[in-house]
């Protein structure tokens, strides 16, 4: 089997006309084809627009290639873009939306789904998590059968919360690394008497010391990763001891091949494993479920309850969640399929159409101290 042609899709996936980055949220698909017929999906983030071009100028390198040789494949690409430095979102992005399409290729080949390929299931049915900064939103997730779900950072918020909801739901905090090492300690102490899931992101993703200084004096599970790139950055993350779990985002650490390795290093680590999937769409949610079917260190999955309408028209087979739950059934490959017709009725829009609301993060620490 051959790999003949290799296309990607940018498409809109902005609920509001407003954005918080430049161009907004959009979805990167890619979609390889062989000579035999059999084609795979795959998804890559990071820097959508700036992925996409990555893909279109290694295309030429996978001509000819044999699908099923994943793990060749992903080294040859690493280093096709060694060149350019550590792996970033762009070369990790490039990487991941490539080998989640091989992944898929193989499995339907093969008349199997992903998770068969990776170990067999060790529970097809995944726990999802969701998110609410209200005390209405996070009912509203309660009464579809959602036993985690995650809130801003604000203690008084987090104190009601859990007054409203009782012990038994996971609530966790998510800070986007907007505090410094000490505000950061004292927020783990403030939130500490209601019982949070996590604290994730709590200090800068960038300083790796900032985190492990926070883990050896907080009081309370510490989650990060969304924000790195490969098992060499989760190797590191791990052996600082910080975290009780990890969030590896699927489309920027290099796709299904390195997910499945990062959750080797989670298991043997005794960390366990929560994957970042809050911005990316259906088809890296589902390569994250095919991989956390098959690890033990799996908790649960982000998961948005609400999102823009389409997701479901220009990715055929997306599974709904149920009871605070997703279940895997037993399509080959990933079981999805793209709509290249619906996929053309979103197209990504010009940053100038969006009201552009990102708030850095010396205006943040500002407001937070009452001194802007």
């Amino acid at each position: 089997m051959w790999i003949e042609k290799v296309n990607t899709y940018l498409v809109n996936a902005n609920i509001l006309q407003r954005a918080d980055r430049p161009r907004g949220r959009n979805w990167l698909f890619t979609q390889i084809s062989t000579y035999e017929g059999v084609t795979g999906i795959g998804e890559g983030t990071g820097w959508p627009e700036v992925v996409q071009k990555g893909i279109e100028e290694l295309s030429g390198a996978l001509y000819r290639e044999e699908p099923y040789h994943t793990e060749r494949i992903w080294q040859k690409l690493y280093r096709a873009l060694h060149a350019h430095g550590l792996t970033g979102s762009v070369r990790g992005g490039v990487i991941s939306a490539i080998d989640i399409a091989l992944w898929d290729i193989k499995a339907k080949n093969m008349g199997v789904p992903v998770y068969q390929l990776l170990g067999g299931p060790v529970d097809r049915k995944i726990r999802i998590y969701g998110h609410a900064d209200t005390v209405k939103e996070a009912r509203a997730l309660v009464e579809k059968g959602y036993t985690a779900f995650k809130c801003k950072p604000d203690v008084a918020l987090l104190a009601e919360l859990r007054q409203e909801l009782g012990p038994t739901i996971d609530i966790g905090v998510h800070c986007h690394g907007e505090f410094t090492p000490a505000e950061a300690l004292t927020l783990a102490e403030d939130i500490r008497p209601y019982k949070p899931a996590f604290l994730e992101e709590p200090t800068n993703p960038d300083d790796l010391q900032a985190l492990k200084w926070l883990g050896e004096r907080a009081r309370v599970p510490l989650a990060a990763g969304e924000r790195l790139f490969s098992k060499w950055g989760f190797r590191e993350l791990l052996e600082t001891r910080a975290i009780a779990i990890a969030q590896p985002e699927i489309t920027r650490i290099g796709g299904i091949t390195e997910a499945k390795k990062i959750a080797t290093l989670c298991e043997a680590f005794g960390v366990a494993l929560a994957p970042h999937d809050g911005s990316a769409g259906p088809i890296a949610e589902m390569a994250n479920l095919h991989v956390l079917a098959t690890t033990p260190s799996t908790l649960f999955l982000e998961h948005r309850a609400r999102d823009v309408f389409w997701r479901r028209e220009v990715v055929q087979g997306v599974l709904l969640d149920r009871d605070g739950y997703i279940t895997l059934g037993d399509k080959p490959g990933l079981g999805l399929k793209l709509d290249v017709e619906a996929l053309a009725k979103y197209p990504p829009k010009p940053y100038g159409d969006f009201n552009y609301t990102y708030e850095d993060e010396i205006a943040i620490n500002r407001r937070r101290r009452g001194t802007d």
